[in-house]
């Protein structure tokens, strides 16, 4: 096989994984100890192999088959309606210096939040902005340090309540070499799909 359909294949699986993993998780037996959610900027992983392929960024960070995001929502209160909790991905993309990078826009009941799954294989400390952008054009924007390591690692917004319905949101990420000036090219952008009229 060509790498081109093996990355196809990697990307195919991922994508798979992200949608239904919060459906295994929501038709799992109530009660059931789950992993730790992973959330902020932390790593963690197989101790550093360098040639992982695509679809590790998910399963290192403990986001695999079988294991939720996050816990679920609290109950809600009487004659209030459960909203779905729902991750909406682009494709895994990788730039020719060593970056790799998945973004997401998370939906956990009324709140949502913009997430990106990476991995800095370049040798030098990045720094990534990720950008949720809300209908209306409203946006929320952090800025993350990216250690100079070859190990998987996730940034996210904060949580705020949806305004409007969930499909008006997209995210973007982008990764650069930390510092200030024109001295630190862009690596990459990684956006999250937005859904189309089909529901993608």
């Amino acid at each position: 096989m060509s790498p081109a359909k093996l990355r196809a294949i990697g990307l195919g699986t991922a994508v798979v994984i992200a949608v239904l993993v919060p459906i295994a998780a929501t038709a799992g037996p109530a009660g059931t100890p789950s992993g730790p959610a992973a959330t902020g900027t932390g790593s963690g992983g197989s101790g550093g192999s360098g040639d992982a392929k695509p679809k590790d960024l998910l399963a290192e960070l403990g986001l695999g088959p079988g294991r939720p995001a996050a816990a679920g929502p609290a109950p809600a209160a009487a004659g209030a309606v459960a909203l779905p909790s729902a991750t909406r991905c682009g494709p895994e993309l990788a730039s020719p210096d060593g970056v790799e990078a998945q973004t997401c826009v998370v939906t956990e009941g009324a709140d949502i939040r913009a997430r990106t799954y990476y991995r800095n294989a370049t040798g030098q400390e990045l720094d990534a902005v990720l950008t949720l952008m809300a209908p209306g054009g409203r946006t929320v924007q952090v800025r993350c340090a990216v250690a100079a390591q070859d190990e998987p690692g996730a940034c996210e917004t904060p949580r705020e309540p949806v305004r409007g319905g969930p499909e008006g949101y997209s995210a973007v990420s982008e990764f650069a070499g930390a510092g200030e000036g024109d001295s630190t090219p862009l690596l990459l952008r990684s956006g999250s799909n937005a859904a189309g009229p089909d529901g993608s």
